[in-house]
């Protein structure tokens, strides 16, 4: 045989075994492995980047109880300045509710920390504790980005269903809080049950909400407690928690707000603070000032909940905006947005309480290159800051104002690249591989290809995104030249068409359907019953 044949049969034997070898090794990666040993996975620990140092915690924290005690709040309903004076807050001649030291630095010491915000199945159950991160939708969106028409259209009601649905099979998304406004609902009553209801119904993990008024929470609880097989059952494990902006920066209560505040703590649904000024517009131009007036406002916040209920949970949802100083229009996309929100998180450390804050909002209007790094500058820096809800960190475009149910798809594995920062490297005598790489050099093959510690650590120590391309050109010209987007489309609508969600019962759901009547918008026919 010629040394030439024989080159050929070497080298097409060796892409035969690399073409199996790269198969089986695709496969490996798509068995289910068990929680404890994924890569990735709901509550990893960061914390690893700290824009601010000690003395700057410090110094914020000055100014936030100088602001308190001297600024303090205005326009407080009877009944918050009722519940603050009581423990101690003092109303001034001019109006304004102001909080001294004492009070405060009392209330950071004994406030609700450590707990947990649960799913309607366990298994998405999350413990809010030190710098554990989770990942998360949220805003109020008005409009869904349809990606195949490239245009913007009126958000509906049956977009936030199918919104959740995809959320529950979408494992780097921990918790869905309600991403769009219901257009086609505009009564706020029922656009506040039916939100609900499309959230609760579409995904079994932890959701968020938001109500209009006070009188609206009523009939949710009643939907929540029949859920729940019960209003004892839903105070042991509440799954719902309630945004509440109950402050319009700067330093003013918002009145609507408190009432659904006070209305939630009392039907035993958690609390998200949330003080959303918008940097050089409702807050401070200067990154630090804007994060002064946000821990301000969500301590004041903190005040008011534990004056009416000690130690209920509270999560502290300091989420200033950045605008753009040319035009005024905000930017959630920006490197100054990452900053905030990052120093947001170290905030909350600084306290030791349940932080959340916004990232992932970019200002791209499709999901495109811009979309693609705005989104991963912002939620990797919020998780290496060890912030614990990432909240607006999948599928939101255009400063919030637009929803993509195919970013949804994209952003999962974007997000699963930032919690793989965000686990960081592990460092133990195993992994330095001395043993390892004096076995390959002194008696193996000369590389690590098949040794027993790649084979060991390639599903465990490393990330596979599900729709992000990492075909060789050759294959990628062989499949068909897919881009991200044709497949995230494919995907979507794979996961629509027979994707419904048991974990709510038809016996329960009957139920609701009798008791609340036409109330209740989304058809029975479009939720796959």
């Amino acid at each position: 045989m010629s040394s030439a044949v024989e080159t050929q049969e070497v080298q097409l034997e060796t892409r035969s075994r690399r073409s199996g070898g790269r198969e089986a090794r695709r496969a490996m990666r798509a068995a289910p492995l068990a929680d404890d040993v994924r890569p990735i996975r709901p509550g990893l620990e960061g914390g690893q980047y700290k824009p601010l140092v000690r003395d700057d915690l410090e110094r914020i924290h000055e100014a936030v109880l100088t602001l308190l005690e001297t600024v303090g709040f205005a326009n407080a309903i009877p009944s918050c300045i009722e519940a603050l004076t009581r423990v101690g807050a003092e109303m001034g001649s001019d109006g304004r509710l102001r909080f001294p030291r004492g009070l405060v630095e009392a209330t950071i010491k004994n406030a609700a920390r450590d707990f947990t915000l649960y799913g309607q199945d366990p298994k998405h159950d999350m413990i809010i504790s030190g710098s554990r991160v989770h990942y998360g939708t949220a805003g109020a969106a008005v409009h869904l980005v349809d990606v195949e028409k490239r245009e913007y259209r009126e958000s509906m009601l049956q977009d936030i269903y199918d919104a959740a649905r995809l959320v529950e099979g979408l494992d780097n998304i921990h918790f869905f809080q309600r991403p769009m406004v219901p257009r086609d609902v505009p009564d706020p009553l029922a656009m506040d049950f039916n939100t609900l209801y499309a959230c609760v119904m579409g995904t079994s993990k932890h959701v968020g909400t938001s109500f209009t008024v006070r009188e609206n929470v009523a009939p949710a609880l009643e939907m929540l407690y029949a859920i729940a097989g019960g209003e004892e059952n839903f105070r042991a494990r509440p799954f719902v928690s309630n945004s509440n902006c109950f402050v319009v920066p700067p330093m003013k209560f918002a009145e609507d707000a408190c009432g659904v505040l006070e209305a939630c703590i009392e039907g035993g649904i958690p609390i998200l603070l949330l003080s959303a000024g918008q940097a050089g517009a409702t807050a401070p131009a200067a990154i630090a000032g804007a994060v002064v007036q946000a821990v301000a406002e969500v301590l004041a916040g903190l005040i008011y909940v534990n004056a009416i209920k000690p130690g209920h949970p509270a999560i502290f949802g300091t989420w200033p905006f950045v605008s753009d100083l040319r035009t005024g229009a905000m930017s959630g996309g920006s490197a100054e947005q990452a900053l905030l929100t990052a120093a947001c998180g170290q905030m909350a450390q600084f306290y030791n309480l349940p932080g959340g804050s916004a990232a992932g909002m970019a200002d791209s209007k499709l999901p495109d290159i811009q979309s693609g790094y705005e989104k991963g500058i912002t939620n990797v820096m919020a998780g290496l800051s060890g912030l614990n809800l990432v909240y607006e960190s999948a599928g939101m475009h255009a400063s919030l104002l637009g929803f993509c149910l195919e970013s949804l798809i994209i952003d999962n594995d974007m997000l699963g690249h930032c919690q793989r920062c965000v686990r960081g490297i592990e460092v133990t005598d195993e992994a330095l591989s001395v043993q390892t790489i004096a076995d390959v050099c002194m008696n193996g093959p000369g590389h690590y290809l098949g040794h027993e510690q790649t084979l060991r650590l390639m599903q465990t120590e490393y990330f596979y995104p599900a729709v992000g391309d990492r075909f060789s050109p050759k294959e990628w010209n062989e499949k068909g030249r897919p881009d991200i987007l044709s497949r995230a489309i494919a995907e979507k609508k794979r996961v629509l068409v027979d994707r419904f969600p048991r974990h709510v019962s038809k016996l329960i759901d009957d139920r609701l359907r009798t008791r609340f009547g036409d109330l209740i918008k989304l058809p029975r026919g479009q939720m796959g019953l």
